[in-house]
């Protein structure tokens, strides 16, 4: 995959994404959304990539959603991918963990591609908004059912069906993100927390991320507990949960291998 729409870097078993078209705040454009798609497949399939961080080129936005002004000149033809908004909002397969790095703004498609990340961190300057209504859309691609979810349906109704924009002390308040940092401090947060997940066992991460998956379409409790049982089952027949006993009981620490 060759684009200069987003940035590529891998730092040893972390693979940092980056929206690039900061002159128009990282709106996100057909082409940019097949360009993520084909990354994040990539990303799914390198057993030598355990975490990925994704954020926004520049100081100003994360991604400001939809390219409205592409949208419009293509008369609305083509559609997303498979995967979704940013490639992202409907992959319910992948089995790896995503650190959004909310840079500044992040609107519409922008919070619902924060919002299928696994951990959110935000810069005190970011702002948030779903602001869909005001222009003749609503969040489709997966608002409703996301902030719904993480912060209440009243809570989100209201964010959702004013379209109002909201700061980074709201968002942590009403639960949609993690954690604050200074703007200096974002990005060597998020690199410190994905090496933090590098240490713990890829093996049990890809069976906690396969249950969370499947908890959008299971029945219930019940269901989600038996196959969480079954994947516990599986786990236990894994080299790394081999190693991570036996380093426990030698008191060392363990050597992972994603196998």
């Amino acid at each position: 995959m060759t684009t200069d729409l987003i940035k590529i870097e891998v730092r040893d078993r972390i693979l940092l994404v980056t929206l690039n078209r900061p002159e128009v705040h990282n709106a996100i454009n057909l082409e940019m959304h097949q360009a993520l798609s084909d990354c994040w497949d990539s990303y799914a399939a390198d057993p030598n990539l355990w975490v990925a961080i994704l954020t926004g080129a520049g100081d100003k936005a994360f991604t400001a959603g939809n390219d409205l002004k592409a949208t419009a000149a293509s008369g609305f033809k083509g559609g997303l991918p498979k995967s979704g908004f940013s490639g992202l909002t409907s992959r319910f397969n992948l089995e790896k963990p995503i650190i959004a790095a909310i840079n500044g703004l992040a609107m519409g498609g922008g919070v619902e591609t924060a919002l299928s990340c696994d951990i959110i961190l935000a810069s005190e300057t970011a702002k948030f908004a779903l602001p869909e209504v005001k222009v003749g859309f609503f969040p489709s691609a997966s608002g409703v059912q996301r902030l719904s979810r993480y912060i209440g349906r009243l809570a989100a109704q209201e964010l959702m069906m004013t379209g109002r924009t909201f700061d980074a002390d709201e968002a942590l308040r009403l639960g949609c993100i993690n954690e604050i940092l200074a703007p200096d401090e974002l990005m060597p947060r998020a690199m410190q927390l994905a090496e933090h997940l590098c240490s713990v066992s890829p093996a049990s991460i890809k069976a906690m991320k396969r249950v969370l998956n499947t908890m959008e379409t299971t029945e219930g409790l019940p269901e989600s507990l038996d196959f969480s049982l079954k994947i516990q089952q599986e786990i236990s027949l894994t080299n790394d949960f081999r190693e991570g006993v036996s380093a426990f009981v030698e008191k060392r620490k363990p050597n992972w291998t994603n196998s």
